[in-house]
């Protein structure tokens, strides 16, 4: 590197955005993801040992893929080089490829090859690395915000650890945060800025576990907020929205109001107004409400206040929650909102709560036993013991039904379930009618 060339690496440095700045050059200094990297952990013996095997980082944006890879860059005796694959094409990839067969072959030196976005790679591209990642010829770390179970070939997945990061907790975000306003090599320290108790706060959570967003809005309110006459940056509440572009909604996830919207929310639906159900979702997402503390409340209106009403609801509130937890945000919002008006929108029967309820009181004041014809009767010796006798087995009769009792004997008369005229429940009220009148 010439004068000129460092000069200019310097100048890239300073002027690099921060969370590009603050990324970390060692395993100690990374935060989060203990999971995987804390002390004797798989991953953080391979990095410390200098023995990593090809690996594949799953996860959601800003939750330090990349970072790990860097880390790896600074520990490793290995050449590293980075692609992505949302730019590189085959002829980058044969570079590459001819590179490593030489620094092997010649100097004995293995090459760990990072490809960021590695599910942006088409699977001819993918299978052109598969011979090279079996030799040895490279070592593989991939990175992606896609389940690589889905978009990664089989055979690479089968050559590769998956390791899944997490987004990162509210406090890890706070870290971050102050980190980047304090340190004076990496960070903004020489700005001498001050960030307030609720700003931190607000940006910790609106970050969403991402510390890019997070160190994003720290740098902008940084470099675009006046001195005020203490000589001091002051990062207010009203600064940290503004920077994150998020409007301060009062919603406190652990306080009375967060009890308040989702109270709101779910009588919304049992009462069918799909209008103020989905804007009751919408401020508890825009608030950064947990969307799989949502989808398990829908679920469970779902039984409680639809039931056999409609019985579609619970299919419907169970894909919504299994796809939320697969796609994430922003678009799991519209996931929730067709669960929400749907569940809004259906016949209404609490038929099913109030039979279970009814139920278990019974169950509590009494004492029974089951009926000796629906006793086991799967084994020799049951009829000396009267075990199954006289049961009729409802497929050999009309309409496969007989009339047989089925509750013990102590409270043969007790009725749980009492079916509405309402949605399909009228459909199966009329039905339980008329095969028992037959």
């Amino acid at each position: 590197m010439d004068l000129f060339e460092y000069a200019k690496s310097k100048t890239l440095d300073r002027e690099s955005p921060l969370a590009s700045r603050l990324r970390p050059a060692t395993l100690d200094e990374v935060v989060g993801q203990q999971h995987i990297i804390g002390k004797d952990t798989l991953l953080y013996r391979a990095i410390k040992a200098d023995k990593l095997t090809s690996v594949i980082f799953y996860g959601p944006p800003g939750t330090g893929k990349t970072t790990l890879a860097k880390v790896i860059a600074n520990t490793t005796s290995a050449e590293f080089t980075q692609i992505n694959a949302t730019v590189a094409g085959k002829k980058d990839m044969e570079a590459v490829v001819k590179e490593a067969q030489q620094n092997l072959g010649m100097y004995g030196k293995k090459t760990i090859l990072f490809i960021d976005e590695i599910h942006r790679f088409n699977k001819s591209q993918q299978d052109y690395l598969l011979p090279f990642v079996e030799d040895g010829t490279i070592i593989l770390i991939g990175a992606t915000t896609e389940n690589p179970y889905f978009e990664v070939n089989a055979a690479l997945i089968s050559r590769s650890i998956i390791f899944e990061l997490k987004s990162l907790e509210i406090s890890e975000v706070k870290e971050l945060i102050l980190r980047a306003v304090n340190d004076k090599t990496k960070g903004m320290g020489n700005y001498k800025a001050q960030i307030d108790a609720d700003a931190l706060d607000f940006l910790a959570d609106m970050a969403g576990g991402d510390a890019r967003n997070a160190l994003n809005a720290i740098e902008l309110g940084i470099l675009t907020t006046p001195r005020s006459e203490d000589g001091f940056i002051h990062i207010t509440l009203d600064v940290a929205s503004q920077c994150i572009q998020k409007r301060i909604v009062r919603y406190d996830k652990n306080g009375d109001n967060h009890y308040d919207i989702i109270s709101a929310f779910i009588k919304s639906m049992r009462g069918s107004d799909p209008d103020a159900a989905v804007y009751y979702l919408a401020k508890m997402l825009y608030a950064g409400e947990d969307v799989k503390f949502i989808a398990r409340r829908i679920m469970i209106l779902a039984s409680e206040d639809i039931g056999n009403a409609d019985p579609q609801a619970l299919c419907v509130a169970v894909a919504a929650a299994q796809a939320v937890e697969r796609v994430g945000m922003p678009e799991s919002q519209i996931i929730l909102s067709q669960a929400v008006t749907y569940m809004a929108c259906a016949p209404k029967s609490n038929s099913a709560v109030n039979a279970i309820f009814a139920a278990m009181d019974s169950v509590k004041r009494t004492k029974t036993t089951v009926p000796v014809h629906l006793q086991d009767a799967h084994y020799g010796g049951h009829e000396k013991l009267g075990h199954g006798i006289g049961y009729k087995y409802a497929h050999d009769y009309p309409n496969h039904y007989v009339d047989q009792q089925y509750l013990p004997n102590a409270i043969a008369n007790e009725h749980f379930y009492e079916l509405s005229d309402i949605g399909y429940e009228k459909t199966l009220k009329e039905y339980q009618q008329k095969i028992k009148s037959s």
